[in-house]
């Protein structure tokens, strides 16, 4: 009989097995935040101060995980999100990230610094896929990598716009690991102390494609990229402004994501200028540290603007219950990140799985344990919410928009 487990019963432990696979480097990169790393310990410490609210005697013996998203069926509530190390935690990692999401029935994003050519994922991989773009400071070249996503068939495109600058996240400094990856005097020693990541990983791009890169960069900027600390060698651009994303809607002609939104003004403003939806984030604690926790602002940003456009959410999501909590405050689907690069470093695709069906698993048993047939069933009425979460989900505000009619928050 075969144990799909991979001996990972939770999360938690998909962690710590990626955690002894992975050169310290590329582990602390994908699972450490940024600057004193406040933010990343509240957006835990904030899904615990929510607490739950179940009812009784309820038949749950037909629910169901089932959701519309951009008018697409899926199986469950959650969707992949871009994670640019993916490649570096198995070979081409984001190919078997991709189709471990194909086969849960649910969307993988693709990331601008993957490893691996967007239309090879989409040709070795294929089901719902997206792309995320950091805009460039060449916007024409941003553009010309948005029309090779729409030309490989990808459905939706997300815009992240809480990095205008590469935050600092000191550790990757210490630990020496760059992109394109090259051996120095710091790494060497991390690398020879992870065989197994060595050869199955490091040494396949070497015997095929070279160093790993960033392979949806043009060409021409991939050859004259000097091997730079992990985080700090992405092209982003701190001009970016709300026009850019009207230059986008007019560009992309499927559903447009804007992630990284903490405000409910900012989402409001998201959606004068066409987008679909915001993806409520902070980046996993990875971008500003001492942020509020996206649950936090989540109920806000739902109330403003909820009616106009699909509001998501990332950050800090380990368990079932996170994603059962964020979903009753009003989130359309949860974006999941570190726990399937848990999973991808641990067993490729199959590992990829596991971390899914953990999901699958741990919110199927908390909808029968608190009396609700489906996703669509959930509200506030399941949660008991802390005081400031409370007060800012029943208090109104009112948001002037540029003269527009105001958006209310209840």
């Amino acid at each position: 009989m075969n144990d799909n487990t991979l001996g990972a019963y939770d999360i938690a432990d998909l962690r710590e097995m990626a955690r002894r696979r992975l050169p310290k480097g590329i582990f602390e990169f994908m699972d450490r935040g940024n600057g004193d790393e406040v933010a990343l310990a509240n957006n835990r410490a904030a899904f615990e101060r929510i607490k739950l609210n179940p009812h009784m005697l309820v038949d749950t013996s037909r629910r169901s995980q089932e959701i519309t998203l951009f008018g697409r069926k899926q199986a469950m509530p959650i969707a992949i999100a871009p994670t640019g190390s993916a490649g570096l935690t198995w070979y081409e990692g984001e190919i078997a990230l991709a189709r471990a999401a194909r086969e849960a029935g649910i969307p993988f994003a693709l990331a601008t610094g993957s490893m691996t050519a967007l239309e090879k994922v989409a040709e070795q991989a294929g089901g719902m896929l997206w792309f995320q773009v950091y805009m460039w400071p060449d916007r024409s070249l941003s553009h010309k990598l948005i029309e090779r996503a729409k030309a490989a068939g990808y459905q939706a495109l997300i815009v992240t716009v809480d990095t205008p600058v590469t935050p600092g996240r000191e550790y990757n400094l210490r630990n020496g690991v760059t992109i394109p990856f090259r051996f120095t005097r710091r790494n060497v020693t991390d690398v020879l102390m992870h065989p197994r990541w060595l050869a199955t990983v490091l040494m396949r791009y070497l015997l095929t494609t070279g160093m790993p890169r960033y392979e949806n960069y043009p060409t021409e900027i991939k050859s004259r990229i000097t091997a730079l600390p992990m985080g700090r060698s992405m092209m982003v651009t701190d001009s970016l402004t709300w026009d850019d994303l009207r230059a986008l809607r007019k560009l992309w002609p499927h559903p447009l994501m804007v992630k990284g939104i903490l405000r409910a003004q900012d989402a409001a403003r998201a959606a004068e200028c066409g987008a679909d939806a915001v993806i409520v984030s902070n980046h996993g604690g990875r971008a500003v540290d001492s942020t509020m926790a996206p649950i936090e602002v989540l109920p806000q940003i739902v109330d403003a603007v909820g009616k106009r456009l699909t509001v998501m959410v990332d950050s800090g999501f380990r368990r079932g219950a996170d994603i059962i909590k964020g979903l009753a405050l009003g989130a359309a689907a949860v974006l999941i990140g570190r726990a399937t690069l848990y999973g991808t470093a641990v067993a490729g695709q199959a590992g990829a799985a596991r971390a899914i069906e953990i999901y699958r698993d741990e919110i199927d048993r908390l909808l029968a344990l608190i009396g609700c047939t489906s996703i669509a069933a959930l509200n506030r009425d399941y949660l008991v919410l802390p005081p400031v979460l409370d007060d800012a989900t029943t208090t109104a505000n009112v948001i002037p928009l540029d003269g527009a009619k105001a958006v209310v928050e209840r």
